[in-house]
C-alpha cells in the first residue's frame, strides 16, 4: 500500500477549541462519540456565575465518559470525537434549534450567565463551540466512509443513580431510535451479562430529533446507539476501568463475529416489517439527556 493509501486509512489526532479527534483506523468500522465529555469553560465566560462545585455536577458534563471514551478508542483501534466544553455553555447533543440547547436552568441550578441570552450570543456560541464540533464528527465519519467501509456510530454517556426522586435501577441502557442494526446486538450482549440491570431505551428514550446521533447516524444511514452508564459506577478510575473492558469484550463481538450483520440488516425487525419507533422521550427527561 502506498503510503498515501495508508494515511487515508488512518484518522490523526487533532484538536480545536470545542473538539478532540482520537486516532484510529478509518476502516476499523466504528466511529466513538462522546458529547459531554467535558466540564471546560472558556476564559471569556469563567462559570458562568456558576459556584465552582456546580461545574463538577452533572448539569455540566457527564461524569466519568472521558476516560472510558479515550480508553475504548485505543483498545479498539477506532477514532474518537470528544467535546472540550461544558454542556452548559452549549449542549452538542440537541438540535440547533432546540430550545434546551442552552439551559437557563439545570437541575435546580439557575445559570446566571444564560439567562439573558440574545441571539447573538447563542449564535455565537454554537458558531465557536458547536459547529466546529459537529463538523469535527462529519469530517471524520467522511475519512471512515471514503475507505469503502462505512462505521457504526456509538455514543458514550452517563446518567445520575436518580432523577426527580425516583431511584434508577439500570446500571447500563442502550438508546437509539428506529435503527436496531447496532442497539439490538449491544443490548443482546448486555442481557448476557447477569450481573446487569440493562434498559431498552431507558432511563429515556433515544428518539430525539436533531441531536448528535441524529445528524451523523440516522440522517445518513449509519448504524448508531447511545451507551449510558450509571454516573455511581464511574465515578472513580476503578469503576471506569472495569466499564471499559465491558464495552471492549462487547464492541469486539459486535465488530467481528457481528460485523456483517450490523452492517447489513435493514432498517426491520427481521421479519420485513417496518421497526415501529419507540416512544417519545419522558416528559422531564430530555433536560437531563
Amino acid at each position: 500500500m502506498s503510503a498515501s493509501g495508508s494515511k487515508a486509512r488512518t484518522v490523526s489526532a487533532r484538536e480545536g477549541a470545542s473538539f478532540e479527534v482520537l486516532p484510529g483506523r478509518a476502516d476499523r468500522g466504528l466511529v466513538i462519540l462522546c458529547d459531554h465529555a467535558s466540564n471546560a469553560m472558556p476564559a471569556e465566560y469563567g462559570t458562568l456565575g456558576l459556584p465552582e462545585e456546580q461545574l463538577k455536577r452533572h448539569i455540566a458534563y457527564d461524569i466519568g465518559v472521558e476516560p472510558i471514551t479515550r480508553a475504548l478508542s485505543a483498545a479498539l483501534g477506532a477514532p474518537a470525537v470528544l467535546s472540550r466544553f461544558s454542556r452548559l455553555l452549549i449542549d452538542p447533543n440537541r438540535g440547533r434549534d432546540d430550545p434546551t440547547l442552552i439551559m437557563r436552568l439545570s437541575d435546580g441550578a439557575v445559570v446566571p450567565g444564560n439567562r439573558k441570552l440574545d441571539a447573538a450570543e447563542r449564535e455565537k456560541r454554537a458558531r465557536l463551540f458547536y459547529d466546529p464540533y459537529h463538523a469535527a464528527i462529519s469530517a471524520v465519519i467522511d475519512q471512515c466512509v471514503a475507505t469503502g467501509v462505512s462505521p457504526v456510530l456509538l455514543s458514550i454517556h452517563s446518567f445520575t443513580e436518580s432523577w426527580k426522586e425516583f431511584t434508577r435501577p439500570w446500571h447500563v441502557g442502550i438508546l437509539w431510535d428506529s435503527d436496531p442494526r447496532l442497539a439490538r446486538p449491544l443490548l443482546d450482549e448486555f442481557y448476557a451479562q447477569a450481573d446487569l440491570i440493562v434498559g431498552d431505551n431507558e432511563p429515556y428514550s433515544g428518539h430525539l430529533i436533531g441531536d448528535c446521533l441524529w445528524q451523523h447516524g440516522t440522517s445518513r444511514g449509519l448504524p448508531n446507539a447511545i451507551v449510558e452508564i450509571r454516573q455511581d459506577l464511574i465515578r472513580e478510575a476503578s469503576g471506569q476501568a472495569a466499564w471499559t473492558e465491558r464495552l471492549i469484550q462487547v464492541m469486539q463481538k459486535i465488530l467481528g463475529t457481528e460485523r456483517t450483520p450490523v452492517h447489513s440488516l435493514a432498517a426491520t425487525n427481521g421479519t420485513g416489517q417496518a421497526i415501529v419507533e419507540p416512544a417519545a422521550a419522558r416528559q422531564g427527561a430530555r433536560l437531563e439527556r
